[in-house]
């Protein structure tokens, strides 16, 4: 158990330590407070001190989070919000709430973590409502224009005025019929199969497909849906293989074989994306709270 020297904490320096945990770099961070390397890694020697534990070691050319460092994250954050509330107005009380609050998030990500929100609330703010709508791949403007308070994705768009924060991390994954066919062994076997593929409604591809392509690589897609909720009939009862990230076995996929993919292919991390007018918003910091912690339960 660490002993906390609370004395040598402040708000500068457990921002920091969100910073470097959320871009998990310490240039990175630097760069997004506009402070010198050094200066962060002066900061993080003194938390080290403070809290009685690493927080970050070197892992290849980058760092990586020690455990502690992982678990506390949500609670320093909690600590952060709570202080910057004290500017914000009246405290918010989600048993007395009544709202709607509108989440933009592809299929996958609506069936992994909304399902465990709308739980969340019933429980301790039954008076807000959730509206729920497709992000596609999302554009600042759907933030900026109000058309949703909040957007789950892996692909954030590029402008300084919306904010983000990692949930959790996910890789693709080779899903089949067991009864059917076997799992790809070789990259040869997996290109020769025949596949599913996503075709988004507004034409975009998965990454992956470029990644492929890249490489001078192509798959024998012989179907394609608008949607991950599209795999599981045609995936069924076929040779088919899908190709689709991993966590969507504990629910879409639930029941299909799972493979690795028989290639190297980057994990990538789903990001919680709002306005930054809505930062400081005492409901809508709550319910981002919310959706951490439902996220940091589904890692652990």
């Amino acid at each position: 158990m660490n002993t906390v020297d609370t004395f040598n904490l402040d708000i500068r320096s457990l921002t920091v330590f969100i910073t470097v945990l959320d871009e998990n770099s310490v240039s990175a961070a630097a760069a997004k407070l506009g402070v010198s390397q050094s200066a962060v890694s002066h900061t993080l020697d003194r938390l080290r001190l403070a809290l009685g534990d690493p927080l970050f070691v070197k892992s290849g050319r980058g760092i990586t989070p020690t455990r502690y460092a992982i678990q506390t994250g949500p609670h320093v954050r909690q600590v952060l919000d709570e202080l910057r509330a004290l500017s914000a107005g009246p405290p918010f009380i989600p048993a007395q709430a009544d709202f709607t609050f509108t989440i933009a998030a592809n299929d996958y990500q609506r069936d992994l973590l909304l399902p465990p929100l709308m739980a969340s609330l019933r429980r301790t703010a039954p008076g807000i409502r959730l509206h729920v709508m497709p992000s596609g791949i999302p554009s600042a403007d759907m933030l900026r224009k109000d058309i949703c308070d909040l957007i789950i994705s892996p692909h954030p768009p590029d402008a300084s005025d919306i904010l983000q924060r990692r949930l959790l991390e996910d890789h693709m994954a080779v899903f089949f019929d067991p009864d059917q066919r076997s799992a790809p062994e070789t990259l040869a076997d997996y290109l020769r199969s025949r596949h599913l593929g996503i075709l988004f409604s507004a034409g975009e591809r998965m990454a992956l497909e470029g990644s492929l392509a890249a490489q001078g690589l192509t798959r024998d897609i012989a179907i394609t849906v608008s949607n991950f909720s599209g795999l599981p009939g045609f995936l069924r009862g076929s040779d088919l293989l899908a190709t689709a990230p991993s966590r969507m076995s504990e629910h879409l996929l639930k029941g299909f074989a799972r493979a690795p993919l028989p290639f190297e292919y980057r994990p990538f991390s789903l990001l919680m994306l709002w306005h930054k007018r809505h930062q400081d918003d005492p409901a809508h910091r709550w319910l981002r709270t919310e959706l951490t912690e439902i996220a940091r339960s589904l890692e652990n």
